[in-house]
């Protein structure tokens, strides 16, 4: 019987804390120097320099280098990994304690589509990205193996990794965005005893990309793959039992799978005895900032780190990423513009929808909670368009930037074109696999400036719909952190804080996920006492867009229009899947 609760893990002492000073032939960085002093402080150098209680340490600091009497084997430098295992591609990062970035490196792989609505990757290509992006990581930045203390994991969320009992994979896995298991969804909620009863029971619906109803799906349609299964982990968890030997995961990322007591942070036994699973298939269960284990000998060597490096239990990507951008606290609200876009919002207790429109999941800060809403094609609508209908001269594709610009130039509303971005179905608030996209009011006056603002104005109407159900539920938004590749164009923030009617904040770093399970990593590894206090320490924003009344006014007009296509198409949709079944 697996162990269904939450792991616990005693944090790793540290003998040693990095202050300011300069840097020496031992090769300690050129802002730092061991302290042997206080082996417990997490303050930065600022706040150590304005602390009484610090007063012998800023003496220590006025002390020449060469004079320290440290043991050599004290000398090392404190770095944190980072690893994001996304849907087209792994990124790795190095920061050390105060947020710089030391070295990345990334690496893409693809994505299969074997019948319509299905996705499904090979596994082995995250592991292999990872460990390629590691050690060009290492390589860059010049890092001797005892440099780095931690990793952390982040990845898309949902996908499922069928293991025999060898560990061995079964078959590619299903990933979030793989809509096939609508009639598993339909099982799920009949054995739960209705919708609003599992929605009780684990805080979310039946959605068709959580990973619940693949497992139903794995059993009902391809049973020797099933009668072979002995374990089911997410793609990050994958790249951990790759890294450590460990089978375990994380509450953030577990949450998604539709089978935690997201409440009580840890697996529904309820739930998986009414769908007649083995709490066996599920790994461990920690908190996001705790070691799960530490890197095989083999591993390591093939990284260039020590097997006393240890991976922590990281986070899904959402969460990682709001981790990354200070979303710790109430009032700040992050949206994200990636392939699918998120608005995610933080939580001190378990509130969640009712009528299951929004995800809760448990937040990767401990004991803490957030409310999400996703829309499965945000920037991959405009990639889609960009793609398929943008071309220049010789066939090669039009920049996006050049799209952007011709999206400005034309006015609010794309002269009365509406785009539904449901290219991939749809999650927030619909839950409607069937939902299909489509441009609404097209005329011959209209242009490739006009369809592409309607793209833009489409994702983000979805993004408002997020929104504005979080905000109905008591969410304060006072800030919006604007991340991934969309949020890089001031015309989309601007756009989001017209639509928004809130400050749409750019952050200063923008790596992403990557950079939010760092510093999981780095509270992991005793670098700081809280997460909070990690972000408070590292994470800043930039240029800020304030919203335009009469814009606003515009669009809360628009976003009712927007709303009503939905309404109006949603049987055609059926039809439309009927007819080509």
């Amino acid at each position: 019987m697996a162990d269904l609760s939450c792991g616990s893990s005693p944090r790793p002492t540290v003998s040693v804390t990095l202050v300011a000073g300069v840097r020496d032939a031992a090769g300690v960085p050129d802002s730092w120097f061991l302290d042997p002093c206080c082996s417990g402080c997490r303050q930065q150098p600022v706040a150590k320099q304005a602390s009484a209680a610090h007063a012998n340490h800023q003496r220590q600091a006025a002390v020449p280098r060469n004079q320290l009497l440290l043991p050599k084997a004290t000398l090392r430098m404190s770095v944190l990994l980072g690893v994001d295992i996304g849907t087209s591609g792994t990124k790795t990062i190095a920061i050390d304690p105060t947020g710089k970035l030391l070295g990345q490196a990334s690496a893409s792989y693809p994505c299969h589509h074997p019948k319509p609505l299905w996705s499904e990757q090979d596994p082995a290509d995250w592991r292999d990205a990872t460990f390629k992006t590691i050690r060009a990581v290492v390589k860059k930045a010049k890092l001797k193996p005892a440099d780095v203390r931690a990793i952390g994991l982040s990845g898309q969320m949902h996908g499922s990794v069928f293991l025999d009992k060898s560990d061995e994979v079964i078959r590619p896995a299903l990933l979030w965005n793989d809509q096939r298991t609508a009639a598993e969804c339909d099982e799920i909620e009949s054995r739960a005893g209705g919708r609003k009863k599992l929605i009780k029971m684990v805080a979310n619906p039946a959605l068709t990309g959580f990973q619940a109803p693949k497992i139903l799906w794995l059993r009902n349609n391809e049973p020797r793959n099933f009668a072979r299964l002995k374990q089911v982990l997410l793609p990050k968890d994958y790249v951990r039992l790759q890294l450590t030997g460990e089978s375990a995961t994380e509450v953030s990322d577990a949450s998604g799978t539709l089978l935690l007591d997201v409440v009580k942070r840890k697996w529904s036994k309820p739930l998986l005895t009414k769908l007649d699973l083995d709490p066996a298939l599920l790994p461990k269960c920690y908190e996001s900032e705790e070691a799960t284990g530490t890197l095989l000998p083999a591993v390591a060597k093939k990284l260039g780190l020590s097997t006393d490096c240890i991976v922590v239990g990281g986070a899904g990507d959402c969460a990682a990423g709001a981790v990354g951008n200070g979303v710790v606290q109430r009032g700040v609200v992050n949206s994200s513009l990636g392939t699918s876009g998120v608005v995610f919002c933080h939580s001190d207790t378990p509130e969640y929808d009712p009528d299951g429109r929004l995800h809760t999941f448990c937040h990767a800060v401990h004991g803490k909670w957030h409310m999400m809403g996703v829309t499965l094609s945000a920037a991959g609508s405009l990639q889609w368009f960009a793609d398929e209908l943008c071309h220049g001269p010789g066939g090669k594709p039009v920049p996006f930037d050049k799209l952007v610009e011709e999206a400005a130039a034309t006015p609010a509303g794309a002269d009365g074109l509406f785009f539904l971005p449901y290219l991939a179905g749809e999650r927030t608030p619909h839950a409607d696999p069937l939902a299909r996209g489509a441009f609404v009011g097209l005329t011959q006056s209209h242009n490739r400036g006009h369809l592409v603002r309607a793209v833009l104005e489409g994702v983000t109407y979805s993004l408002r719909d997020c929104l504005d159900i979080m905000t109905g539920l008591g969410v304060s938004a006072k800030e919006v952190r604007a991340t991934g590749g969309g949020a890089k164009s001031e015309f989309w923030r601007q756009l989001q804080a017209d639509m928004f009617g809130a400050r749409v904040a750019a952050m200063a770093a923008d790596e992403g996920p990557a950079f939010g399970v760092a510093l999981l990593a780095a509270v992991g590894a005793g670098e700081y006492s809280s997460i909070a206090e990690a972000c408070s320490a590292t994470v800043a924003t930039t240029s800020t867009c304030k919203p335009a009344l009469k814009q606003r006014r515009f669009y809360d007009r628009g976003v009712e229009v927007y709303r009503s296509l939905y309404r109006s198409l949603k049987d055609d949709y059926r039809a439309i899947a009927d007819l080509n079944a």
